[in-house]
This record gives structure tokens, sequence and C-alpha cells, in this order.
């Protein structure tokens, strides 16, 4: 049976219509486009989907407009703050909302607590949480690290599940890999392979927006013990894969899906669309990868 937190998760976008209001329409079918693919899940209300700039109606017409998109596919929701109280509080509102697999809970950001005050943050909002928490490590946006020995006394929480891993410490995601309480799951899309290739149980990649079939077959390359193919797969994304982030994320990759035909491009401040020099680079990147899995 497959674990939950395995596979290729999807942070999904937040597309926005002309008039700057969500566009439930493109998201409901951007999101079964993504799960007849294969995708694993989805993480609603993450990084990419610029979470920051929704207010709570938004983010729960994000959320109940995936769920009905696509019935049984597992949903992670995106929360954040810096009071442990409050997170744990939205936690729970988010859970009676929708049927949630887990929360996707960084450290709180701009207020660098140390390593104690790190575990603390975690075990207060895991107590009362009604699903499980997906940490995620990611020290350029938090401003904060998070250790190797923090990160261990984490997994020991009851309700504590897997790791988004940005932390950007090879040696400590091999570590956690082989420490085994953790599903750990590679957060900087360039380390698929690598993380992959340790144990790690998969992604949550937001480039995968992009040709999913690729990344869902990468995954199961792994799986199987297919290497050339794995590597074949890997080589062939790596390309596209750094051209979605050559700017801020999500600018480029939602113009290449607006190129697609699937949304329109358009950021809310202070994300800015991206350029189009990008955006050339990113859409050749993405016709060279288009034959990297049959149709």
């Amino acid at each position: 049976m497959q674990h939950t937190f395995s596979g290729i998760w999807v942070p999904l976008v937040t597309p926005f219509a002309a008039d700057g209001r969500v566009d439930t329409p493109r998201l409901a079918a951007l999101a079964r486009h993504l799960a007849f693919a294969g995708i694993r899940g989805f993480v609603v209300c993450g990084t990419t989907g610029e979470p920051a700039t929704l207010d709570d109606q938004e983010k729960a017409k994000v959320l109940d407009t995936v769920a009905a998109a696509c019935p049984g596919v597992p949903l992670v929701m995106g929360v954040g703050g810096i009071a442990p109280r409050e997170v744990a509080a939205q936690c729970r509102r988010w859970a009676e909302a929708q049927e949630l697999a887990g929360f996707l809970v960084a450290p709180p950001a701009y207020v660098r607590p140390s390593q104690r005050g790190l575990v603390d943050f975690f075990a207060e909002v895991a107590a009362t949480a009604p699903k499980p928490l997906v940490v995620y490590d990611i020290p350029y946006r938090t401003g904060v690290e998070m250790t190797l020995p923090t990160l261990r006394v984490i997994a020991q929480l009851p309700n504590v599940a897997a790791l988004k891993d940005c932390g950007g410490d090879a040696r400590k995601t091999q570590a956690l890999i082989a420490d085994g309480r953790l599903a750990v799951l590679a957060g900087d899309d360039h380390q698929i392979f690598t993380t992959l290739c340790q144990g790690g149980r998969g992604a949550i990649a937001a480039s995968a927006h992009l040709h999913p079939r690729a990344f869902v077959a990468l995954h199961e390359a792994v799986a199987a013990g297919r290497w050339l193919d794995a590597r074949r797969l890997h080589h062939g994304l790596a390309p596209m894969i750094a051209a979605a982030f050559a700017e801020p994320s999500p600018g480029p990759l939602k113009g290449m899906l607006a190129r697609l035909g699937q949304l329109e491009p358009g950021v809310r401040a202070p994300m800015t669309p991206a350029g189009p020099d990008a955006l050339r680079q990113l859409q050749a990147a993405h016709q060279a990868a288009a034959d990297l899995v049959p149709v």
C-alpha cells in the first residue's frame, strides 16, 4: 500500500482571472489535468499558491475548488504563522472545512527562534492539529535553520509524518532518510532525483505542473530500480526545472501555463510576472522535454 506522503505532489498555483479574482474554473481544470497524469496529491495554499496574498475566504474557495474537482486525491493545506496556538487553530479550522491528509507547516518566519523554540513550536501545533504535519524546512524563506538534531527530536512527535526538504544540506537529507521516521520529500525540484535515489519517499515539486507524467515516471523508475530510465528522465527534466525557477516563482510557471492555455499569467503584488527572456527559455526547455514520456 502506497504511503500517503509519497510520490509526486504538486503545490498548486492559484490562477487569477483578468479582474484579479481567484479563477476557480481554471483551478479546477488544472487540478483535474494533474490528477489524471498520476500526481499523488496536492498542496493547497503552499508557497507556489501565493497564500500571503490570499484572504481566508479566498483560501477556502481554493481548497473547496480543488477538493470538489479531484475527490479522493489527498490534499495538504499550507498553514503559516508565528504564534503556535494560532497556527494550530488554523489547522483545526481547515480540517473542519474539508477532508485533509495533513498540513504543511514552516517554522515561524521573521522571529528566528532558537532550536528549542522550533521544537516547542512544532510540538504545540502537532499536539492539537487534527491531521499529521509535513514540516517545511526552508531557511531561505524563514530565516532560521532547522538543524539535524532538532529535526530528529521533531520526528519523534506523534503527529509529525513528513518533511518537505528545502534545507539545502545534502548530509542532513541523507541522515534523515536513513533515520526513517520522517517521509522525506524533496522540496527543491533539482534535488528530486538525488532524494529518490537515497530512499526519499517523493517530492513536492512546483515544476511538475509541466509534464507531470514525466515526474511521475521518474519516481516510478527509481522505485523499480530502472536506473537508465530514471537518469534519462532526470537529465531531460533538469533544464526545464532550472528555467522554471530562473525568476521568482510562480512567475515563470504561470507564464508557461498561460502559453499552454491553462490559465492567465497574472500574479499578485509583490510578485511579478516573468520577463520575456525567462519565458522563452522555459518554453524551449518545456518543448525539449515533450518526448520524455509517450502520450
